[in-house]
């Protein structure tokens, strides 16, 4: 990422940010790394997980400030008329609109898609939910968790000996948020054509769905339900972790070929040749023998040396380490992946344009920080803005508990 001075590739979008939590703060960030103009606007408890701590800076818990970099925040009721109306204000010269109210909420407030829709015709109104608005589930809450364990993923993750395990990750939440981020950028691009906005949905229902792959594919074909294999890989072998000297290391063979290459560098090229490993099937029906050999070798090396040779002769090896390694490892930063401003520290954009360069523009905001600021762009008084935090409808600093 690159200097605030450089416009990003979305530069000049406006973004209102009704989102809490992590799909929809995560999808914002990314378009707000990307120069769009992201006004998060917040209830006046503020965003719980400001709360998901420790660890804090400043009262603001890690979980919080990994999503929020680069937004401006406002504190407003919305559960109230005074709020709508500061938000139907903000929504005039709005690209988007995204939030993630449980199904029906602003249809309770007079602000359904079709409200919208007739007063902002160019706004693509951006929804994320647990199970979208219909179906048998429909308006029900939803958790990444959750999600896991009802669209088979935790039944799929772990091994005999554990059971079914949770993704150590909130992997349906983050990919979520960055289905939300297409489908906003699909409709910008529609609009171009058309003219007009329109309402988009995620729900991590269908997204929890959409990334069950292989094993949907797998359960079309045969039907039958993933076992639980633990590290190893339903329809490739090897591609596992396997022991090292100091550790472990996970290796991955894609075809028949890159098997015989890797039995020929760690100097077994007659495991290539051998009846029980000549194919990718052959290796699947005798996945146990293949690791004795594998391991027999592996286990005389240690893991990084390992991994780094196998690495340079072009297979597809890396050591299983903790998150201090990869983000203190020479690669990383080679490539900027750690980004720092005063007291903040994050993960750069994995999206690397040439010239319109994603940048850190400004700190995870305190909560309702930019209240003035943002309300002064849209025409507000000092005077207009005092009363509006005397009635309640602005917040101003601190949040109400």
């Amino acid at each position: 990422m690159t200097s605030a001075s450089m416009p990003g590739a979305i530069a000049g979008l406006r973004v209102i940010d009704l989102t809490r939590v992590l799909g929809g703060p995560y999808c914002t960030q990314i378009l707000a790394d990307h120069g769009a103009n992201v006004i998060k606007v917040e209830p006046p408890a503020g965003d719980e997980v400001r709360d998901w701590g420790p660890p804090f800076h400043d009262e603001d818990a890690a979980y919080f400030l990994g999503v929020n970099r680069n937004k401006r925040s406002i504190g407003l009721d919305l559960a109230s008329p005074g709020g709508r109306e500061v938000l139907l204000k903000m929504l005039e010269d709005a690209d988007v609109l995204i939030e993630n109210f449980k199904p029906g909420t602003l249809d309770k407030w007079g602000l359904s898609n079709e409200v919208i829709r007739e007063k902002f015709p160019r706004l693509v109104h951006c929804r994320i939910s647990g199970f979208g608005a219909d179906g048998p589930r429909g308006g029900n809450p939803g958790y990444d968790a959750i999600i896991q364990a009802m669209t088979g993923m935790i039944a799929a993750t772990g091994s005999p000996e554990t059971g079914p395990v949770r993704i150590g990750v909130p992997l349906v939440d983050i990919t979520t948020g960055l289905y939300a981020t297409i489908a906003i950028l699909m409709a910008l691009a529609e609009r171009e054509r058309s003219g007009k906005g329109q309402f988009v949905e995620t729900t991590l229902y269908e997204t929890g769905l959409a990334i069950m792959h292989p094993h949907t594919a797998n359960y079309f074909l045969h039907g039958k339900p993933p076992a639980l294999t633990g590290n190893e890989h339903p329809n490739l072998v090897p591609y596992s972790t396997f022991n090292a000297r100091d550790g472990q290391i996970f290796t991955g063979v894609g075809n028949d070929g890159t098997f015989r290459k890797l039995c020929k560098e760690i100097g077994k090229p007659e495991l290539g040749t051998d009846p029980r490993f000549a194919r990718n099937k052959d290796r699947i029906a005798n996945r146990a023998a293949l690791r004795a050999e594998l391991e027999a070798v592996f286990s005389q090396h240690d893991a990084v040396p390992l991994c780094d040779r196998l690495l340079n002769a072009g297979l597809p090896a890396g050591p299983v380490q903790t998150i201090d390694k990869a983000l203190t490892s020479p690669h990383t930063a080679y490539r900027g992946d750690v980004i720092e401003k005063d007291w903040y520290k994050g993960v750069a954009s994995p999206i690397r344009f040439e010239r319109t360069k994603a940048s850190l523009r400004g700190l995870p905001p305190k909560f309702s920080q930019h209240a003035s600021e943002v309300l002064g762009e849209f025409g507000y008084s000092a005077d207009d803005i005092s009363k509006l935090v005397a009635d309640g409808i602005v917040s101003g600093p601190e949040r109400k508990r």
